[in-house]
């Protein structure tokens, strides 16, 4: 089972959590979630362990929640900790 987590939930973290925008570059360029770094999905895919460590918890998100609950659920099979962002970037705007 993935973890997830609300837009309400995510705004009392922001700043103290590792959040990952998992869109394209143009997109996280164009607008992202505060304190959000960006790895594509595809770098995650390819090689998690460069990017991420076993000890920490990541929230992930992409435009509307598919593509980062997919990802948690492979990301979670590897052994990592992450959460999904519910909605993503798309239920971020309608609650900001």
């Amino acid at each position: 089972m993935i973890s997830s987590i609300s837009i309400e939930e995510l705004k009392q973290k922001i700043g103290s959590i590792y959040l990952i925008d998992i869109r394209s570059i143009e997109k996280y360029n164009d607008n992202h979630i505060e304190n959000a770094i960006h790895i594509p999905s595809e770098k995650l895919i390819l090689d998690p362990r460069k990017y991420l460590n076993f000890s920490d918890t990541y929230y992930l998100y992409c435009q509307s929640g598919s593509r980062s609950i997919k990802l948690c659920m492979f990301l979670q099979k590897q052994g990592f900790k992450v959460v999904n962002v519910k909605g993503g970037y798309e239920a971020w705007i309608m609650e900001t």
